[in-house]
């Protein structure tokens, strides 16, 4: 997660109170709450008592008089590597008292009541799944109540996730983020204040190899069925006329495992495909279409004579990569415009081009931050399956009442037949590249206006060998 504190506000205070200095936490480049520094002060003082001053990071001080503009500032920079601090440590990131107190912002400072609630979820096939929730029930407890209302079995829940999705003019979906467990899925959908920004749900795993233990229960396999027609339907997997054939003709037996096992034999199969972008590779100004999947990030790049070429970047050779934000300077004192200033985001990784030779590549997208947060996910199941353990997640059922379940099952509906398969999704000129990793939490820093998140791979370049790329021909093991 990319934590930055990018702006301040002077805001009056309640019932003729004296103004104070408000500071804007913004999540993955969005602002998720606005806090006042005795508040930030509550949380640490909450941190230290559970987990000792030893664990928790050195606060900034605090201060008898008035702060003048430049203390202001002094602080804010402060409280950020703060915050990018306690998120970065397993222990206090994870912590409930950490997620609690950006639930409990996030929510006042959208101003929004607790109370029940009717909320949308969408799933691939376009169908609606309605909960009802309160405003103030975390993601987790979303997830849960949708999972009841499709009679989804509580082993199966760890293996589907929620995204925030904007929807496009073709009626297909651009992924803004994964929404996590700090914050309040209604309070983030509604505070958009636009209909195209939806909630959808997806399998949130990347090695298809999964798809086995979701395919063992009715609902799953439903899920799993529709999602796959989606993405084909949108040109996320690539057919050839041949095999949308097949498909179609799977598709009219209702043979919905047979038609996944042949869905996973074909290109893009169980990708995210992100909207066109910019990257500095191989030549600076490149348009490309970047998809994330089976381990790696793959480029359709135009090149600027106009020819396409494809190729991917192993995440097992990204030696580290990092997420930049950057604001425009303006005129005006700092937070005189919040929000309004365009967020410049970009994910750079450093690359093991050759045995010896590291390159680093730009992607410059307002996608920067998912694309991080692909990777990072990416990492975490590999690790996960190098230790030998499983993804698979019980969920716990509240006993306490605060998520009130529906006793009324919802049926995962059949996709209508698929279409006939677009012209322009036959293969394109190949071009290769590939990548590797070394552990540890990612680490952030602010350098004048540009917010920085980086992350080291957990794979030493040590452990393997690697011969030379080349554009023509697929990257070959030595």
């Amino acid at each position: 997660m990319h934590f930055s504190i990018p702006e301040t506000e002077t805001r009056a205070g309640d019932g003729g109170a004296a103004a104070y200095v408000a500071y804007n936490i913004h999540v993955n480049g969005v602002l998720h709450c606005r806090v006042r520094y005795s508040q930030l002060l509550g949380l640490h003082e909450q941190l230290r008592k559970e987990y000792g001053a030893n664990v928790v990071p050195a606060f900034p001080p605090k201060k008898i008089f008035t702060l003048t503009p430049a203390e202001v500032e002094q602080r804010r920079e402060q409280l950020e590597k703060y915050m990018q601090a306690v998120r970065q440590d397993p222990t206090l990131g994870g912590s409930e008292t950490f997620n609690s107190f950006l639930r409990k912002a996030q929510q006042e400072t959208q101003q929004i009541p607790t109370e029940e609630v009717v909320l949308e979820v969408l799933l691939s096939n376009g169908q609606k799944v309605k909960v009802t929730i309160l405003t103030s029930d975390q993601t987790e407890d979303v997830l849960e109540a949708v999972a009841s209302k499709l009679d989804l079995p509580d082993d199966l829940v760890g293996y589907f996730s929620l995204f925030l999705v904007r929807e496009t003019k073709d009626g297909a979906f651009s992924f803004v983020r994964k929404l996590q467990e700090f914050e309040l899925p209604y309070v983030s959908v509604t505070s958009l204040h636009n209909p195209e920004f939806q909630i959808i749900l997806r399998k949130s795993y990347w090695d298809s190899a999964y798809d086995d233990d979701v395919m063992e229960h009715r609902v799953g396999l439903n899920l799993l069925y529709a999602q796959t027609v989606s993405d084909i339907e949108h040109g996320w997997i690539l057919v050839n006329k041949e095999q949308h054939r097949q498909l179609k003709s799977l598709q009219e037996k209702v043979s919905k495992k047979e038609f996944i096992r042949l869905a996973q034999t074909l290109k893009y199969y169980g990708y995210l495909k992100f909207d066109p972008c910019v990257t500095d590779f191989p030549e600076k100004g490149c348009h490309v279409v970047v998809s994330a999947g089976n381990n790696e990030l793959n480029f359709q790049v135009r090149l600027p004579n106009e020819q396409i070429k494809e190729g991917s970047f192993k995440v097992t050779r990204m030696r580290c990569w990092r997420v930049t934000s950057s604001v425009p300077m303006n005129n005006g004192p700092s937070g005189s415009s919040p929000g309004k200033s365009e967020v410049k985001l970009e994910l750079a990784f450093e690359y093991l081009m050759s045995k010896d030779r590291l390159q680093w590549v730009t992607i410059t997208s307002p996608q920067a931050i998912m694309l991080s947060i692909c990777l990072q996910s990416m990492v975490d199941e590999l690790m996960v399956k190098k230790s030998g353990g499983s993804i698979r997640k019980m969920f716990r059922r509240r006993v306490n009442g605060a998520l009130r379940r529906s006793d009324s099952q919802q049926a995962v509906k059949s996709p209508p037949l698929l279409d006939s398969p677009d012209a322009s999704w036959e293969p394109m000129a190949k071009l290769s590249v590939s990548c590797v990793w070394v552990h540890q939490r990612p680490q952030a820093k602010r350098v004048g206006e540009l917010g920085l998140s980086s992350m080291t791979s957990p794979f030493s370049t040590e452990q393997a060998h690697f011969c030379q790329p080349a554009w023509d021909q697929p990257l070959q093991l030595c």
